[in-house]
C-alpha cells in the first residue's frame, strides 16, 4: 500500500520512468532522537521551492522521466516486516528495469534496498556517506538497527565493497573492523571519493548519504547530529563524481525535520535529492 504524495517535480507514468522515487516512513530504531518517519512528506511539501535546473550539473528534472510512488506504509513497530516490504518494493522496481531512489527514514533503510540491488547485481559496490560507521554487530541487543546497517549488508557484499567517508563517529571495535580491510573508511572527510567512483568505471554502485554527513551548523535537522562534519560544498563533490557512473539505486536518509524549525534542513535535502537525481539521470 503506498500513500499518494504531494508531487513537487513533474513526472512521467510508471512505465515510462528511468528512475522511481520512493518515501520510506521508517525510524524503529532510531537511538536517540526520532522524526526521520517525516522525512519524505517534509522534502515533498518543500521541493517545489527550488529550481528544476542545475547549475552544478547543467541538468533539469523537467527533461527526465521521473516517477514519484509516494509512501510505503509501513506497520509501526514491527522492523522485520517493514524491512521486507521496502524489499519488495526495491525488488518489483527493479524487475521493471528501473532506478530506486529512496527517502527515509532512518539509516537501516538502506539495508533491504542494498540487498535488493545486489540481488540483481552481485558485483555491486556500496558508496556510503556518513557522520557514522553503522558497524556495529548489534545496538542493545539488536541486529536490525541503524547502527549496524553496514555490518548486515557488509554479511552479504563481502570483504572491500563498501567505501565509506566522512566518518567521524563509532565505538573503537567499529574502526577496528574496518581497518582490517573489511570495509574501505576515509575518516573526517571526502578525500578520495572522486577517485573511487572513476576506478569504479563500469561497476554498479549503490550510494547511500546518511544527511547527518554534513557538519551541524549546515544541518541541524537530524536525529544524531555530531560536530565535525563535511560543508555542502564539499558535498558537491560527490554529485560531479556521481556523473556517467553506472550508479544503479541510491537514498537519503535521516531527515528529521522538525528538529530544525528554520526549515534549512529540508531545503538542503531537497537540493540533496535534486543533484543525486539528475547526476544518475545523466546518461538516461
Amino acid at each position: 500500500m503506498y500513500s499518494k504524495p504531494n508531487i513537487g517535480f513533474n513526472e512521467c507514468e510508471y512505465k515510462d520512468a528511468d528512475l522511481v522515487v520512493v518515501g520510506l516512513p521508517f525510524d524503529s530504531t532510531t537511538s536517540f532522537r526520532p522524526g526521520t518517519r517525516f522525512a519524505s512528506s517534509a522534502i515533498r511539501n518543500e521541493f517545489i521551492g527550488i529550481e528544476s535546473y542545475s547549475p552544478l550539473l547543467d541538468e533539469d528534472l523537467e527533461e527526465k522521466q521521473i516517477y514519484d510512488m509516494g509512501d510505503i506504509e509501513l506497520p509501526f513497530g514491527q522492523i522485520e516486516k517493514s524491512l521486507d516490504s521496502i524489499h519488495d518494493c526495491a525488488s518489483k522496481i527493479y524487475s521493471d528495469h528501473k532506478i530506486p531512489f529512496a527517502i527515509g527514514g532512518e539509516h537501516l533503510v538502506s539495508y533491504p534496498l542494498i540487498k535488493a540491488a545486489f540481488e540483481n547485481y552481485p558485483d555491486l559496490v556500496v558508496i556510503h556517506l556518513d557522520a557514522h560507521t553503522d558497524l556495529r554487530d548489534h545496538y542493545l541487543g539488536n541486529t536490525l538497527s541503524h547502527a549496524s546497517v553496514m555490518k548486515r549488508c557488509h554479511e552479504f557484499l563481502g570483504d572491500g565493497r563498501i567505501y565509506q567517508f566522512g566518518i567521524r563517529s563509532g565505538t573503537r571495535e567499529e574502526f577496528q573492523f574496518a581497518s582490517k580491510g573489511h570495509v574501505q573508511t576515509q575518516k573526517f572527510n571526502l578525500d578520495g571519493l572522486t577517485e573511487t567512483l572513476h576506478l569504479l568505471n563500469e561497476t554498479p554502485v549503490y550510494v547511500t548519504v546518511d544527511l547527518d554527513v554534513l557538519d551541524p551548523s549546515i544541518f541541524p535537522g537530524t536525529g544524531t547530529p555530531e560536530a565535525g562534519g563535511i560543508t555542502y560544498k564539499e558535498l558537491e563533490q560527490l554529485f560531479v563524481a556521481m556523473k556517467g557512473k553506472n550508479i544503479v539505486g541510491a537514498d537519503i536518509v535521516e531527515l528529521s525535520p522538525h528538529y530544525d524549525h528554520s526549515g534549512v534542513s529540508t531545503a538542503v535535502a531537497c537540493k540533496v535529492l535534486r543533484e543525486m537525481i539528475l547526476a544518475i539521470l545523466k546518461n538516461q
